[in-house]
């Protein structure tokens, strides 16, 4: 594969995760979740402000409500808002914690 993207100039595959990360429980069903967001498909340029925004709806795999979060990200991708209907934020701790006592 490498001799294929020399030839057709295409740069070698990053091992780094560029992806953001959200962590939230469901309001319904104490379900823990860890969300992947894509910052090139997921988050959309807010030029009015400079930085993004993201609306993301979430689905856990337990009672299967939907939850949706708006946020808002600076340029160097800090939150600065966040809202969030049918469920709560926590953070990666809390949801490292509660995946290890469910194990």
């Amino acid at each position: 594969m490498d001799l294929l993207r020399r030839l057709f100039g295409g740069q070698p595959a990053s091992d780094k995760d560029e992806g953001l990360y959200l962590y939230v429980r469901c309001g319904n069903c104490g379900r823990a979740l860890r969300i992947r967001v894509n910052k090139r498909t997921d988050l959309l340029t807010d030029y009015d402000k400079g930085g993004f925004t993201l609306v993301k709806e979430m689905m856990d795999d337990k009672c299967f409500r939907l939850m949706r979060a708006e946020m808002a990200f600076d340029r160097a991708y800090n939150v600065t808002s966040q809202r969030i209907e049918g469920g709560t934020f926590i953070t990666r701790e809390e949801y490292e914690a509660g995946v290890e006592n469910k194990e």
